[in-house]
């Protein structure tokens, strides 16, 4: 056996087992952990795919695009005229609301129907808007009603931040 111990020499050579040769390494005796394979699909991207390559220089471009998709003039679907624009609950009673509204908006004409108050907004030939304010227990109940083949003056923007001013 020479230089080497009898263990040594036993790990490195090698031995046969069922007629083969089987080399033995410290993998065998010593249970060294071995990195783990790749899985495939490769669960972590590797900057070399060009794939991710392709994905990487196309997302900016994506992003911009479904941000100006968004940001487009379209005004969306139509809106339903039989529904109101806005429906909403105010703390503040029909006289304050009212008030706020005639000293925000101009050419408002109001009429009171029952316990309501109605106000129309706009030109006297063609209203825009038609707001009605009915006192609740809490406050008050605020609809507003945009007809469909109705001139937006005010804008609508305008119209609800100033609904919205005058609520709180």
């Amino acid at each position: 056996m020479g230089i080497l111990g009898p263990a040594a020499f036993l790990g490195a050579t090698s031995l046969r087992l069922n007629g083969s040769f089987v080399a033995k390494h410290d993998v065998a005796f010593n249970r060294v952990a071995l990195r783990p394979r790749p899985k495939f699909p490769c669960t972590t991207g590797d900057a070399d795919d060009r794939t991710m390559k392709r994905l990487l220089l196309l997302a900016p471009a994506a992003a911009v695009t479904a941000f100006l998709a968004a940001c487009g003039s379209s005004s969306g679907p139509a809106r339903d005229a039989s529904q109101p624009m806005i429906y909403v609950s105010s703390a503040r009673t029909p006289a304050d609301i009212s008030e706020c509204l005639q000293s925000k908006l101009s050419r408002v004409r109001m009429s009171r129907v029952g316990a309501a108050t109605e106000i129309a907004v706009g030109s006297d030939s063609n209203n825009s808007y038609f707001v009605t304010l009915t006192p609740s227990n809490a406050g008050s109940v605020i609809k507003v009603m945009h007809p469909a083949n109705a001139p937006d003056d005010p804008p609508e923007p305008e119209m609800r931040f100033d609904i919205a001013r005058c609520a709180t």
